[in-house]
């Protein structure tokens, strides 16, 4: 068997929403993006450095690798591996012995830091506006002060009580998770992309009684859906309008049966409660963060105080980036999933500072400029947006394209031999604007959710001078399993296992994957794993097995050098490039209702961010609709297939079916190649029980699914 080493992405479930919109600023000079004009502009100055670079053989410092790069893992007896930075077979619980709970996290924060800067936020309307920050001890104060308002609701104290939040990235996010931790309470965020027949079961299945909005038109959509949600009897809204939250609109909700407030009102009812903190355990739960089912329920993944400090090890690895308290973090990726979370706590824990954005993706690029962020989260999206426009302009002139090739080349010596800087000529004059439009002081980036092209990584760590690494992970184990260790130049491998975790992989005989070859799915055990699903125990027993292994669905394979590489899915679901989970069987269902179509599969790539298909029209259909359609008669099965507009008259229906089924936007096919041969058993398509086999189905058709992404691009 062929074995496809292509990392697929299917971790961290990360909505990207608008975050794929991110533009860089006109930068007044015919409209070239800050990022790429010094590319253009530095083309001479560029050939000058590079000649005075190369003839100069200067010995910058080098990293110290964190391990053997050439052996990064050892295994156990049980033939998992753990990461050899681990000098024993005991897995890490937390990295600070006085942050053992997200409680603890900010107040060694506070401490660390000396009552720093926590959470920066800006104006909505004014770019020209700095920062604005609370310090570490206003959080405190605040969080402990709506967990004591939240008392005032009748809300017990402990492990049974939930409180909702469903809100953009903003300082009551924070504020509002801490007042939950405060009073043992646990989180359960909400976000748009869940759609509200979800919403309404997550309400529902968690007995949420509070939700925190960031706006009236959320507030509006739950609502219309009390009905739905006979628990839901408080709303409190972070920062209406002043002449939103009117008496005539707190009246027609109050008419539903929900109180509603405004956080500043909320907020002061907690002086009226002088109760004292009582906070959690790291084995209390945190939080329950609820991921899409292929089956389109909700899974609550439930995740505990210890699960997640845990997780936050994956920083230990990152001595020379060395988190203290003068980081800064930006902080756009939704604090609804774990991965921004899990970062924000380890800059917590170091006493670090964390700004967001406005709430508006087009205006990310100038909040980064005004916060000068030490350490990013990304997603490959945003990175490939920025290689494609420094590229664009890169390629207006043969001279130009000469001097990018040359520097990154250069570049990507230094970094296979471990030399990480922004100092250099090249970096002063040649990526410059590159840095510059990431705030120009970023040390360290992370990036989640999707692969990230080889070529795109190594570019983005020789233009930004940083430390740029992939993890991968799911929710289940919080959110990163694994991890680059910092500095190793090789791309295409999603690293070794997290200090907390070890990773084993197990035989998957129906697609051809042994262990005993070095593949097999990805299994994780270790103190970041979750608990199980929310009153879902079936669930939790196809995914946790009895042993505490986390079955992730994914078929990874060891490298030589002990680094783990994502190569296929066992499980059908799988991830866009913008982070949009897809379950490819859902949509070909409703596309056989064509009356067309006789068989459908459809497919789609991490790397990419739209889907296509393969159809088998309907032989007996087909040649009599389209001579009554298209007035097309006389052809053979196989020239109809291969025309045109047969092609779009069954893709414009299926599409038609797709929209009318309730298919987003993304589950829709981009484009279809029509097939006139049957999936049969006989062929290798199908199984005995007559079900596609995706991977044969991949292989077989793979020159035509190629050339489709290349006609789209």
């Amino acid at each position: 068997m062929v074995k496809d080493t292509t990392p697929i992405w299917v971790s961290l479930p990360i909505n990207l929403g608008r975050i794929t919109d991110f533009e860089w600023p006109d930068s007044g000079n015919g409209g070239t993006s800050p990022l790429l004009y010094s590319v253009g502009a530095a083309a001479t100055i560029g050939a000058m450095g590079l000649w005075w670079m190369w003839s100069s053989r200067t010995s910058p410092h080098r990293l110290t690798p964190l391990v053997d790069p050439e052996s990064q893992t050892r295994e156990l007896p049980d033939g998992s591996r753990i990461c050899k930075y681990l000098k024993t077979d005991a897995l890490m619980r937390f990295i600070y012995q006085d942050a053992t709970t997200l409680y603890q996290a900010i107040r060694r924060g506070s401490t660390v830091s000396k009552n720093g800067p926590m959470l920066g936020y800006r104006s909505k309307t004014q770019d020209s506006e700095p920062y604005v920050w609370l310090s570490y001890d206003d959080v405190i104060s605040r969080a402990s002060r709506v967990g004591r308002a939240i008392r005032t609701l009748d809300i017990p104290i402990g492990q049974e009580s939930f409180i909702g939040i469903f809100a953009k990235n903003r300082p009551e996010w924070v504020i509002v998770e801490q007042a939950a931790y405060c009073f043992s309470n646990v989180t359960v965020p909400l976000y748009e992309t869940l759609g509200a027949d979800a919403s309404s079961f997550i309400i529902n299945q968690t007995n949420i009684q509070l939700v925190f909005c960031d706006s009236i038109d959320k507030v509006r959509g739950l609502v219309e859906r009390k009905s739905q949600c006979p628990s839901l009897k408080n709303i409190v809204v972070m920062s209406p309008a002043s002449d939103e939250l009117t008496e005539e609109f707190r009246r027609s909700v109050e008419n539903e049966g929900i109180i509603l407030s405004s956080f500043e009102e909320f907020e002061e009812r907690g002086d009226l409660n002088n109760i004292a903190d009582q906070p959690p355990t790291p084995d209390d739960l945190a939080t329950i963060c609820y991921t899409s089912g292929t089956t389109g329920v909700p899974k609550g993944v439930m995740l505990t105080h210890g699960n997640i400090i845990a997780d936050c090890t994956a920083l230990d690895y990152f001595k020379n980036a060395n988190l203290n308290n003068k980081d800064v973090m930006m902080s756009f990726l939704p604090l609804a999933h774990m991965f921004e979370r899990i970062l924000e706590t380890a800059i917590f824990c170091a006493g670090g500072s964390v700004g967001f954005f406005r709430g508006d993706i087009r205006l990310l690029a100038d909040d980064i400029k005004v916060l000068r962020p030490t350490v990013l989260p990304v997603v490959p999206r945003v990175l490939n947006r920025i290689y494609d426009k420094v590229m664009a302009e890169a390629n207006k002139s043969v001279l130009t394209r000469f001097i990018f090739d040359a520097a990154v080349a250069i570049k990507t010596r230094e970094i296979n031999n471990w030399i990480v800087r922004s100092d250099s000529f090249i970096d002063q004059h040649i990526f410059r604007k590159v840095r510059e439009g990431l705030g120009g002081r970023v040390k360290l980036m992370v990036t989640g959710s999707a692969p990230l092209s080889e070529t795109v990584l190594t570019f983005m760590r020789c233009a930004t001078g940083a430390i740029v690494c992939e993890g991968y992970g799911q929710t289940e184990c919080v959110a990163a399993a694994t991890v680059s260790i910092e500095g190793d130049p090789i791309p295409g491998h999603v690293g070794v296992p997290a200090p907390c975790n070890a990773i084993k992989l197990v035989d998957v005989p129906e697609l051809n994957y042994y262990a005993r070859d070095g593949f097999g799915e990805v299994c994780v055990k270790g103190t970041n794993v979750f608990k199980g699903y929310y009153k879902q125990p079936e669930l939790t027993k196809e995914t946790l097995d009895d042993d505490g292994w986390l079955h992730t669905g994914d078929i990874g394979r060891w490298t030589a050098q002990g680094v783990l590489k994502i190569v296929d899915r066992k499980k059908h679901i799988f991830k866009l490039a913008q982070g949009e989970y897809v379950a490819p069987e859902k949509i070909e269902l409703v596309y056989i209702r064509s009356k067309y179509v006789a068989q459908c599969f459809v497919h789609g790539e991490s790397l990419k961010t739209c889907l296509i298909a393969v159809v088998v029209p309907d032989f007996d259909v087909l040649p009599n609709a389209v001579s009554a359609e298209l007035g097309i008669a006389g052809k053979s099965i196989q020239e109809l297939c291969m025309d045109e507009k047969v092609k779009k008259l069954i893709l414009d229906d299926i599409q038609a079916l797709g929209k009318k089924a309730g298919l987003s936007s993304f589950e829709q096919v981009r484009d279809i190649y029509l097939h006139y041969e049957m999936f049969t058993v006989e062929n290798d398509l199908l199984t005995p029980t007559l079900k596609s086999k995706r991977p044969q189905l991949r292989t077989h058709f793979k020159s035509k699914l190629d050339g489709m992404y290349v006609k789209l691009q």
